[in-house]
């Protein structure tokens, strides 16, 4: 099931990503892009890699986001420990 979610976070964020990638880059030229005054000391392959997977972990956040509050409350709550291993505070109904 983890492996599962992963893939409902990554494969999408991977996907937007290179349409930000796209989109950004047909209106800005790396070499014109400047850090605190500076031109950047970067390639533009450089520059186009930094950017994909700065874009790429925002929207992985944002679809991690979607996943977490698109959870049940019986997922949120269940307790992960067995029945017989579970301490006062975790309820005794449901499994994991």
């Amino acid at each position: 099931m983890l492996a599962q979610r992963l893939m409902w976070i990554a494969w999408p964020a991977f996907l937007v990503a290179g349409v930000i990638e796209v989109l950004v880059f047909t209106v800005v030229d790396p070499q014109d892009l400047q850090w605190f005054g500076h031109p950047l000391a970067m390639s533009r392959e450089g520059v186009y890699t930094l950017a994909f997977f700065v874009f790429w972990v925002l929207a992985m956040a944002s679809s991690a986001l979607t996943t977490l509050l698109a959870m049940s409350p019986f997922e949120v709550n269940r307790c992960p420990l067995p029945v017989n291993a579970r301490p006062e505070s975790c309820p005794k109904e449901g499994g994991c």
